[in-house]
């Protein structure tokens, strides 16, 4: 049976005069179908007014079934403008009505619009329905405004669906409003309206999960547990892939092992996790399991194997993967599966031909930037200006993280010694107006989450117990030959944070301190970061690790790093 797309589900699970089951197929009826498989059929705005046409010369505008369908043609093709005209003609617009537009709205990019014609419904005597407070909460996760969320709320409650606070916390999840999402499901909980069910408890770990939440994400896994939900595939998952996001992987592994029929979901989201971990062989092992059980691979599980083998230097496996695909699996190596490899290539200093491959791919804007930001970095990483120069051209004309391309080309002219062209690369970004993204990290304590910016001592928690401990530790690292940046000097190796518009300290250090006062000895401090750890840094936490004799975790933008008594599971190579 053939899935229609939501708007086209709106049009018939909706309407409740349909003109085909009240009467026989007579001429107008005729006439009105081929209409509306005209509108149905309809791929550009050229034949839309051609339809158009017809249903205004057919006499079918004051229909709302055919006019409907009509909205549903301009709103498909994005013609927001002529959909909201032909509503506004309609004499008697019903709730598909209303919802169709409000969702072309939503898909256009103007949620604010959306949101006014929700509110404006019941005053023409249209109550919502279902759909309508679906997509006016999709609305609501894109503009992340919690006051309008929770007039949504008292809407929801008066009309008695409470199916929808499932909706709106996977709505802001998969919105990248992770926040919003567990500020919700924790007034959910206290105002005791019924029985979290697993889609919803499955949105809130992946909330927790994008967000770094642990306890949070322990606490969700005993609400599953309580539910007797641990069973369920998609739950198993989501708890596996928190896990690993969170920096504790050894959890993840044992939510994977007592799922009792693991799926290819189970199964690449421990192989990613693990790969991120610095794990590789545990991820290559995984994956072997998963063929000999004969689950089938998909795409983003050759992610996860390339991204193993990228990570912990394993070149001649992740080449022979990539080989693999499409001959033993039936998977089309795509551009997210050779920028793995670029960046494969360019970690073990292989530029050359990392460069050579990158040249060859054809990319979307998108995966253009994942791909000449990779190759920027590696080029960087080994003082490789040229290739360097060439990737950050590529990649602001892409015009994304232009900020970061400049910022790392400045630090591969400054590691060749090129000053003149570093003080020009950040006249010309002071110029221009172009800022880059402030160093972050944060830590979470029990249920509150501290976050701490780059050289940004005077907002810090607890700072001057901060700045104590850190000079300590600092004397500490050099009576152990540490010879990295000192206080309020931060050297050129740093990925975004540029050394002389930082004052104080990285964020991360920051972080760590705050992490040593409040965190009891013997529980592991983890600290998420928004950009790359630097490589003084992480000099840094290896000596600290082995002189306070505690575990870190810190999860970057690129990868995990484990830290325990002096050394790194990456192996300093990441």
């Amino acid at each position: 049976m053939k899935k229609w797309p939501l708007k086209e589900n709106l049009l018939f699970a909706l309407t409740s005069s349909s003109l085909f089951r009240q009467t026989k197929l007579s001429n107008f009826h005729t006439k009105a179908y081929h209409c509306i498989q005209q509108l149905r059929n309809c791929n550009d705005f050229i034949s839309a007014t051609l339809a158009h046409s017809n249903v205004l010369k057919c006499g079918f505008l004051n229909d709302t079934f055919a006019t409907n369908h009509l909205i549903n043609c301009y709103v498909r093709l994005q013609e927001i403008q002529d959909a909201h005209q032909v509503f506004d003609e309609m004499p008697e617009p019903n709730v598909v009505s209303w919802t169709s537009l409000m969702a072309g709205y939503v898909d256009v990019g103007q949620p604010k619009m959306a949101l006014r014609l929700f509110w404006k419904m019941p005053g023409s005597s249209v109550m919502p329905n279902d759909f309508s407070l679906a997509t006016v909460i999709n609305a609501c996760s894109i503009l992340a405004d919690v006051k309008v969320g929770r007039r949504i709320h008292a809407q929801v409650e008066i009309l008695g669906m409470l199916f929808s606070w499932t909706s709106m916390i996977t709505a802001y999840a998969q919105n990248a409003q992770g926040h919003n999402a567990l500020q919700i499901f924790r007034e959910f909980s206290s105002l005791m309206l019924g029985r979290p069910n697993h889609f919803m408890l499955a949105s809130v770990i992946n909330a927790c999960a994008s967000l770094g939440r642990l306890v949070s994400g322990k606490v969700t896994h005993g609400a599953v547990i309580r539910r007797g939900h641990d069973s369920n595939d998609v739950v198993a998952s989501a708890l596996v892939d928190m896990y690993a996001k969170c920096g504790s992987v050894s959890y993840s592994e044992n939510v994977f092992m007592r799922i009792p029929n693991p799926s290819v979901i189970s199964y690449t989201s421990m192989i990613v996790g693990a790969a991120k971990y610095g794990l590789g062989k545990l991820s290559l092992n995984l994956f072997k399991e998963m063929i000999d059980r004969r689950i089938k691979p998909n795409d983003v599980t050759f992610v996860g194997v390339l991204h193993a083998c990228s990570h912990s230097g394993l070149i001649d496996e992740g080449l022979e993967h990539l080989k693999s695909m499409y001959v033993k699996h039936g998977v089309l190596p795509d551009a997210k599966h050779y920028t793995c490899v670029v960046d494969m290539l360019g970690r073990t200093g292989r530029l050359d031909k990392a460069y050579q491959l990158a040249k060859s791919i054809q990319v979307e804007s998108d995966e253009g930037a994942l791909l000449w930001g990779t190759l920027l970095s590696a080029s960087r990483l080994h003082g490789r200006v040229d290739i360097a120069v060439e990737a950050s051209k590529l990649l602001i004309e892409s015009n994304q993280q232009v900020a970061g391309a400049y910022v790392t080309l400045s630090n591969a002219y400054a590691l060749a010694g090129e000053w003149e062209n570093v003080h020009s690369l950040r006249t010309q970004m002071k110029r221009t107006g172009i800022y880059k993204e402030p160093g972050c990290s944060w830590v979470e304590i029990k249920d509150s989450t501290y976050v701490f910016y780059a050289g940004d001592v005077a907002s810090c928690p607890q700072g001057r117990e901060v700045m104590s401990l850190l000079r300590e530790l600092e004397e500490r690292m050099k009576e152990r030959g540490y010879v990295g940046g000192s206080m309020g000097l931060v050297f050129v190796d740093v990925e975004q944070e540029a050394k002389e518009e930082i004052v104080g300290l990285h964020s991360e250090r920051l972080a760590l301190a705050f992490g040593l006062i409040n965190i009891p000895k013997g529980v592991t401090i983890r600290v998420m970061k928004n950009l790359r750890m630097c490589r003084d840094c992480h000099e840094a936490f290896k000596l600290i690790s082995d002189i306070v004799e505690r575990d870190f975790v810190v999860r970057d933008v690129n990868r995990f790093h484990h830290f325990r008594n002096g050394s790194c599971t990456c192996r300093d190579f990441w």
